[in-house]
């Protein structure tokens, strides 16, 4: 079973960093793009950032300088580097994978993670 499991969420200041790993695991063959989402208490979830295969990046604007994707092919792994982080990036945090599995073509989420920034 392919699953994204999801870590380095917690509480930080405003202004601080944090950075939060995606590692994919399972019969995976192939993976394609690779993105974070986050749904903030009462709204509906938005994307932030992704990455394709060959690197190549696109950010949600409010976010666009301050926070930095990237991805180990090896280790199928994305990650998210927070920066100069803001109240209004307290949410929880969800990666996306779309792979090539066992079974098929499959669109994978984790299972999130919270990120708090409050002082």
């Amino acid at each position: 079973q392919v699953q994204l499991v999801e870590s380095g969420g917690g509480l930080v200041q405003p202004g601080g960093s944090l950075r939060l790993s995606c590692a994919a695991s399972g019969r995976i063959f192939s993976i394609n793009a690779l993105g974070w989402y986050r749904q903030a208490p009462g709204k509906e979830r938005e994307f932030v950032a992704t990455i394709t295969t060959g690197g190549t990046t696109m950010y949600e604007a409010s976010v666009k300088g301050r926070f930095t994707i990237s991805r180990d092919n090896a280790k199928n792994t994305v990650y998210l580097q927070m920066n100069s982080l803001v109240p209004e990036d307290t949410a929880v945090y969800y990666c996306n994978a779309d792979l090539v599995a066992g079974t098929g073509y499959l669109q994978v989420w984790g299972q999130g993670t919270l990120v708090t920034v409050s002082s």
